[in-house]
C-alpha cells in the first residue's frame, strides 16, 4: 500500500482529523516545491516508513499514489482553489447565454481534468488506450455542462421572459443545483472505467486481492457526491446571503454589492473545499461481503481498502 494511503488509513479516521489533514495538504506554498525535492521527499517517505508531517504535505499534494507520477503542477490540490475561483466567479455571474456557455465549459474543462489526473489510476483496459477514452468523454460531458448550465438563461431571453419571478428562479436558484449536478455528471462521465473495468482492491498490509467494479463504483459515487455538494453550496449561499444583504440595503452601491458578493463565494469555496473533500476517507473501505465472489474466495479479510480519488 502506498504510504499516502497508509498515512490517510491510519490518521484520516474521523472527518476532524481529514479536514485538518486537508488544510494542510491544499497549502498554495507547496506548488512552489521542485520536481527534486518532491522526489527526495517522495524517497525518504518510502525507505523511512515513517509518517513525517511536512514528507506527507508534499507527497500527498504533488503525487499520485497509484502510479507514483508527479502531477501536473496545475491539477494539484494546492493549485485547485487559485484556480477554480475566478472560474466560479465568471461562472456565476449568469449575464448573457453565450457568455455563461464559456465560462462553464472552461470551468469544466478544468476540473475535468483534476479529476482525470486524480483519480484511482489502477484501472487496467487492454482491448483500447484508457486515458484516450477518458479525454473522448470528458470532451462531451463539458459541452453538455456547459450547454446546460447556460440553458435557462437561453430560454429567458430567448422568449423575453423578464419578469421578476422568472429572474429570481433563472439567476439565484437554479445556477447552485444545475452546477452541483453538472459537476458530478462530469466526475461520474471521466471515471466511468473505474466502476466499468474495476479498481484494485487490497488487505490492511496492503496487498492487492483483486480488481472490483463495486469498489470503482462506491469510490465515483463518493467523489461525485462530494463535489455536487462543494460547487452546489459554493453557488447557493453566497446568492443568498446577497439576496439579504440586497434586501437590507447593507450595501448602498452595485460594486459595493459586488464585492460583498465575490467575499462571500470566496469565503464559501475556501471553507468548503477542505469540507467536500473530508466528506469520506481518502483510503476507501468496502466490506468483503459486498464485492463479487471471486475476491471473496481469495481472501478471509472483512474489510478491504482502495484509493478512493479525488
Amino acid at each position: 500500500m502506498d504510504a499516502n494511503l497508509r498515512f490517510w488509513r491510519a490518521e484520516g479516521q474521523s472527518f476532524f482529523q481529514r479536514f485538518l489533514l486537508w488544510a494542510d495538504v491544499l497549502d498554495p506554498l507547496l506548488l512552489l516545491k521542485s520536481s527534486d525535492e518532491i522526489r527526495r521527499t517522495r524517497l525518504l517517505l518510502q525507505n523511512s516508513g515513517k509518517t513525517l508531517s511536512e514528507p506527507i504535505q508534499n507527497d500527498q499534494s504533488s503525487v499520485h499514489p497509484d502510479t507514483d507520477k508527479i502531477i501536473p503542477v496545475l491539477f494539484r490540490p494546492p493549485a485547485f482553489l487559485p484556480i477554480c475561483l475566478p472560474l466560479v466567479i465568471a461562472s456565476s455571474l449568469q449575464l448573457q447565454a453565450k457568455q455563461t456557455f464559456f465560462c462553464q465549459f472552461v470551468f469544466h474543462t478544468y476540473t475535468t481534468g483534476f479529476t482525470l489526473l486524480n483519480g484511482n489510476g489502477t484501472v487496467k483496459v487492454e482491448e483500447y488506450p484508457l486515458q484516450q477514452k477518458q479525454i473522448f468523454y470528458g470532451l462531451g460531458a463539458i459541452s453538455y455542462a456547459a450547454c446546460i448550465g447556460a440553458l435557462p438563461l437561453l430560454f429567458m431571453n430567448r422568449y423575453t421572459l423578464k419578469s421578476s419571478v422568472t429572474q429570481l428562479v433563472v439567476k439565484k436558484l437554479l445556477p447552485a443545483p444545475l452546477l452541483g449536478l453538472m459537476s458530478a455528471f462530469t466526475v461520474a462521465v471521466v471515471r466511468s472505467p473505474e466502476f466499468e473495468n474495476g479498481i484494485e482492491v487490497m488487505d490492511r498490509n496492503g496487498k492487492v486481492v483483486g480488481v472490483s467494479q463495486k469498489a470503482g463504483e462506491k469510490a465515483v459515487k463518493e467523489t461525485a457526491l462530494s463535489r455536487a455538494v462543494l460547487f452546489g453550496t459554493t453557488f447557493f449561499l453566497p446568492a443568498l446571503l446577497t439576496y439579504f444583504v440586497e434586501r437590507a440595503k447593507f450595501a448602498k452601491t452595485p460594486r459595493a454589492l459586488a464585492s460583498v458578493r465575490m467575499f462571500m463565494i470566496t469565503s464559501v469555496l475556501a471553507g468548503m473545499l477542505p469540507v467536500s473533500l473530508s466528506m469520506f476517507p481518502q483510503c476507501g473501505e468496502i466490506k468483503r461481503t459486498d464485492l463479487e465472489p471471486e475476491i471473496l474466495s481469495s481472501t478471509e479479510e472483512t474489510e478491504l481498502f482502495y484509493n478512493r480519488g479525488i
